[in-house]
């Protein structure tokens, strides 16, 4: 059924199918109808984070912004569902126009701006859910108008709402949508932002009598020499994990659609070669033991495959699923599965 929906989608702005799309997955979950977009994946468990996902295909934040649809989400297969980004107090985000197709690119461009309900609504979404099957993880930012010399406030403030509630908890400071926020992984702003992280999720992981894994979500534009400093950083005050990547600025490979000189980030398949390029980097540099997460240009089971041979312990996609459907979640499952245990093989490499 997808590629009819799809179609009709597509003749819509593409922001309003957006909603228009979420809302119709939870109609039919409500309706027991969502057996008609294919059969979830059969289990493949794998243990990340000190956590047991169902499997390792989740889905990357900025799909549920606000947590509104999570049983929906997690009812198509998905190992994990990753929410957000949320910041302390509502925003409305850029204004619209603000996501463009690039259907022949299989890309998307957002400008969207961490636009979200606030914290105290997400919150009362998740305690709403019901959250059968997998793992949920939620994904935290600054506001706007919050100057980055006071961003760890935001940060803290997010993560000590959702802390009791997620499985999870990633922190963005790569998005090319929030003036500045990219400054933050410079290597002396992220070694003062995450390590006042870091302390305050001790403390309450103790308060809470749980602890919940922090990862950090990276931009896929840092130069080789920026990746070495922040695996640098990263790796001394042991985090729990890293994704990479988020959208990219660059166009390479897209410059001559007519959607190419709209500011944002890029997703989708154009991102895939150089978010694995920095996903395979940071595998070098980072300590074994803080495991990554590959996401940026997964549109098929051999791109996920190519994330996992490039240091990934899990993968998520987001552009993906807007073009292939929820098929795409059952062919990374098996081509994942596949490779596991393959009886042989030697390296595989990245498409």
């Amino acid at each position: 059924m997808y590629p009819l929906a799809r179609s009709f989608l597509f003749c819509l702005d593409a922001e309003r199918a957006h909603h228009l799309g979420l809302k119709a997955l939870d109609m039919a979950h409500r309706g027991g109808a969502l057996p008609l977009l294919g059969a979830p994946p059969a289990p493949m468990p794998v243990r990340v984070f000190d956590l047991d996902f169902p499997n390792p295909v989740g889905l990357a934040a900025g799909l549920d912004k606000n947590g509104a649809h999570i049983d929906a989400l997690m009812a198509l297969g998905f190992g994990f569902v990753e929410i957000g980004t949320v910041t302390p107090r509502a925003q409305p985000g850029n204004p619209r126009p603000r996501m463009f197709r690039l259907a022949q690119h299989q890309a998307i461009v957002n400008r969207l701006g961490f636009n979200n309900d606030g914290v105290d609504a997400l919150v009362r979404n998740v305690e709403r859910a019901q959250r059968r099957g997998g793992l949920l993880g939620i994904n935290i930012g600054k506001n706007k108008d919050t100057p980055n010399e006071e961003a760890a406030a935001d940060y803290l403030h997010c993560l000590q709402r959702v802390y009791p509630l997620a499985d999870y908890i990633t922190v963005n400071i790569s998005s090319p949508n929030t003036a500045g926020l990219r400054e933050l992984q410079e290597e002396q702003a992220l070694r003062q932002l995450i390590g006042t992280l870091r302390e305050a999720q001790e403390a309450l992981g103790a308060r809470h009598g749980k602890r919940v894994p922090m990862l950090v979500k990276l931009a896929p534009d840092l130069s080789d020499n920026d990746i070495d400093a922040v695996a640098r950083v990263l790796g001394d005050l042991a985090v729990d994990g890293v994704v990479a990547t988020n959208t990219t600025v660059s166009r390479m490979g897209v410059e001559s659609h007519r959607h190419a000189h709209e500011a944002g980030g890029l997703s989708g398949a154009p991102l895939m070669g150089q978010s694995t390029k920095v996903l395979r980097r940071l595998r070098a540099r980072l300590p074994q033991e803080i495991p990554l997460v590959g996401v940026g240009g997964i549109l098929s089971g051999a791109d996920a495959v190519a994330k996992m041979a490039a240091g990934a312990s899990l993968v998520q996609c987001y552009t993906g699923l807007i073009y292939r459907g929820p098929e795409l979640i059952g062919e990374c499952v098996e081509a994942i599965r596949r490779r596991r245990y393959a009886p042989s093989r030697g390296p595989v490499a990245p498409e």
